[in-house]
Formats: structure tokens, sequence, C-alpha cells
């Protein structure tokens, strides 16, 4: 899977440079991500940033344009605790602090697709819409609290590393808007919805798993199959340039 998307992205980016002229850049910006669980066990957006590099092609007779992109996202999500009290074995009174806990997956991906131009009269300003298909490689994780809280009554949910899929898949739909400085430099404002149709997480039923909750009953427990994927809204801001193909007799 990995080498077919870098085939196409390659393929992609080789046929814009060889059109009639390229526009290439770069845009970043915030990233809202959450996981659907297949459990029902849901959790909260995580919110987050990312950066792309992009080259799309030119043409003066077409608003059709092709295009290929590389960049880095955080996706995954996120659990929100409230200041509680929580009655211990003895009647003891313990309070669970304040805290979000950030399941992270860095990703780098390759995305290749098509984008179209609207045919509306905005002067300069071109709005777009565009699709994508995405292949992402998780680079590395953070699947829990760097330092680790003896009252977390969350950390049975925790995704166990080994379980994560280094290799995933989606789409990228989304619109936008160009707004150029001049004939060469412009500016670009950019919404996408990201969702992946693989698993990032993908863990089989568990046996005999110590249950860290210390208010709960001594003994093992057992986990259910666990999945999710990732789906990320991401807003983007960046500059796009123009590199235009003059043909002299």
């Amino acid at each position: 899977m990995r080498s077919l998307f870098i085939t196409m992205f390659f393929c992609g980016s080789v046929s814009i440079m060889m059109a009639q002229g390229s526009a290439f850049g770069i845009k970043g910006g915030v990233t809202a991500s959450r996981q659907r669980w297949d459990n029902n066990f849901d959790r909260d957006m995580l919110l987050r940033y990312h950066g792309i590099v992009f080259i799309e092609s030119l043409a003066e007779d077409t608003r059709f344009s092709l295009f290929a992109q590389a960049g880095y996202h955080i996706k995954g999500s996120a659990i929100r605790t409230p200041r509680s009290a929580v009655t211990g074995s003895g009647g003891t009174i313990f309070t669970v602090p304040a805290q979000q806990i950030s399941f992270e997956y860095r990703n780098a991906s390759l995305t290749v697709g098509a984008k179209q131009h609207l045919d509306l009269d905005l002067g300069d300003k071109k709005l777009y819409y565009l699709f994508g298909l995405r292949g992402e490689y998780t680079i590395n994780t953070l699947l829990g609290p760097r330092i680790p809280n003896e009252y977390d009554i969350y950390a049975i949910y925790y995704p166990i590393p080994e379980f994560v899929r280094k290799i995933n898949y989606g789409i990228t739909v989304g619109g936008g808007l160009h707004i150029p400085f001049d004939d060469l430099v412009g500016v670009l404002i950019e919404f996408t919805v990201n969702p992946d149709f693989s698993y990032q997480y993908d863990q089989p039923p568990l046996e005999n798993i110590i249950n860290p909750n210390p208010w709960a009953p001594r003994g093992n427990i057992s986990l259910p199959q666990r999945r999710s994927t990732n789906l990320a809204f991401e807003l983007s801001f960046g500059f796009r340039f123009l590199r235009k193909v003059i043909y002299v007799d």
C-alpha cells in the first residue's frame, strides 16, 4: 500500500511539472480530529496542527487542475476529565485532578487529486473545490499522559502501541479561496474533511488484563476488540506561487 501511494504521488507530480505551467506552495493551520471507535466509547475532539507542501497543474484554457501534496498531521482524540471526588476503599475521599489526556498519531501523508475552480464573478479571487486520495504513515505516537496519574480511571481505555497500524488510507474533500497579490504570488484559505477508510488502531480481544482502576474490585479483566478510524477537519492558510511556461517561436 505504501509503495502504491508513493508511485501515485510521483507520477502525479511528474505529470503536473510537464503541464503548461504549475502552481506550488505551502499551507498549514489547525487540525480538529476525533476517532470513531467501534465499541461506542466516545472520545473528545483533539486540537492540533498540520503543515503541507503542494504542487498543482496550471492551464489557461480550463478551470480543472491536478494536484499532489505531502504533509505532516497530528490526529487522534482526547479525554477531558473534570475535577471530582471519588470514594476509595475504607471511605477515603480522593480528588481526581482536572486534566486532558491526549491520544496522538503523528502522520506523514501523500495525497493526489483534482481541483475544480468555480465559474463565479469574484474578480481576481477564485473559489474551488477538491477531491484527493490520501495515504498516511504513522511516524510516532503519544497514547496517554507523559506522567502517569495513580487516580487515572481511564487508563484501561488507552490504546496499546503494539496495535497501532503504521499505514492508513482515506480521502480528502474540501474547498477554498485563492486571493492573488499579483500575477505570480497569492494566498489561499482552505477547509478540508479527511476521513480514513482503514483502522488506525486495531486491537483483538485481550484476556487477563490487570485493572488499573484503584477503586475497582481486585482481579484481572478482559478487554473486548477495539478498533478506531481517524476523522480530521483542517483549516489551512498558505502561500501559492505560479510557475508559467511561455513558449517562444
